[in-house]
């Protein structure tokens, strides 16, 4: 039995403590006694006691704990010592180690020493020092409430006589301990994030500085947001100045932006690929320019406000070495103009 508590001692040794919140716990004990059969009393007795914890913080050992143990009834007297009768006060002191298994269960190792008092002494019955060490398990059973139930063996110094002891307790912590306050950490401010102005037409000026609101899209602008080129995307065929009715809605939309801004006026500027010669693709450009001049003031657009100029095969913005690059080539833009 000796073996199992040392070792159950040494395992309780290596865990880690759990925190109490109560500076102080006090408990009411019962607890059995069994001695060795050469003690000249008899072998098994009851006790009652108190003892009383000092919960420890920052430290290694979770609790000391400070308690006494009274005999409930006289021992008799035994090995020939019938007839005489005595009790036995013992007053201990013991360093508790706690580890947590659950939020309500925790097993716990014990050791310390004491002193014990015979009521009577006589035979192997003298008054002296003892240690003791043990091993037990506490249960919360309410938030200020918990049942200890633990296994003390006690060694006499003076006769090496042992002892086992069963003890059951009542826990009732008290001393509650003042909440801990978080250190001040000194925080830099979070700016309030600002909202990204807007930009409602996308053309590249923000709504508050845009003199010329709703821009089409893929119209390049000036720095107050209004319109300084447009490409119609309207294209031609080769050799042809007749506007295809894929492109109508193109220009339908370009004759709105203009009738809602009075102030617009535009140059309709037509191009050609450099496929045949230079005077006949002047002529041609002209033509297609004013084929989309003349679809415009069709759709409400003051004639006064815009201008057919022609640029023949000057001005291209793709190879003329390809069939796609002439394709591009091949079209009209709008200028805008003060």
């Amino acid at each position: 039995m000796k073996k199992i508590l040392l070792s159950s001692l040494a395992c309780a040794s290596l865990v880690l403590a759990a925190n109490s919140d109560y500076k102080y716990e006090i408990t009411p004990l019962i607890s059995g006694g069994l001695t060795e059969g050469n003690a000249n009393h008899e072998k098994n007795y009851i006790n009652g006691g108190l003892a009383f914890g000092f919960n420890q913080t920052d430290s290694f050992i979770d609790q000391v704990e400070i308690g006494f143990l009274r005999t409930l009834e006289d021992l008799n007297g035994k090995n020939g010592f019938q007839g005489r009768d005595t009790g036995i006060t013992r007053v201990f002191t013991n360093l508790v180690k706690d580890y947590s298994l659950t939020d309500d269960l925790s097993l716990y190792g014990l050791i310390g020493v004491g002193v014990e008092f015979f009521d009577n002494e006589f035979g192997r019955h003298e008054n002296g020092v003892f240690g003791n060490y043990g091993i037990g398990a506490k249960y919360q059973v309410a938030e200020r409430l918990a049942v200890k139930f633990d296994v003390r063996h006690l060694i006499e110094t003076n006769r090496g006589d042992n002892t086992l002891l069963y003890t059951l307790g009542l826990a009732v912590p008290f001393g509650e301990k003042a909440a801990k306050v978080a250190p001040v950490v000194a925080t830099t401010p979070v700016p309030t994030p600002v909202a990204a102005p807007l930009d409602s037409d996308g053309d590249g000026v923000i709504d508050e500085l845009d003199q010329c609101p709703n821009t089409p899209k893929g119209a390049k602008v000036d720095t107050v947001g209004c319109i300084t080129l447009i490409n119609l995307n309207v294209n031609f065929d080769t050799d042809k100045s007749d506007i295809k009715n894929v492109y109508n809605t193109r220009i339908h939309e370009f004759a709105e932006v203009m009738k809602k801004d009075k102030r617009l006026k535009a140059d309709i500027e037509g191009h050609t690929d450099s496929v045949g010669k230079d005077a006949y693709n002047q002529k041609l450009s002209e033509r297609r320019a004013a084929s989309v001049v003349k679809a415009l003031v069709e759709a409400g657009v003051e004639k006064d406000r815009i201008k057919a100029v022609g640029y023949g095969e000057t001005r291209p913005v793709a190879s003329n070495d390809t069939v796609e690059g002439r394709a591009e080539n091949r079209r009209v833009d709008a200028v805008m103009v003060k």
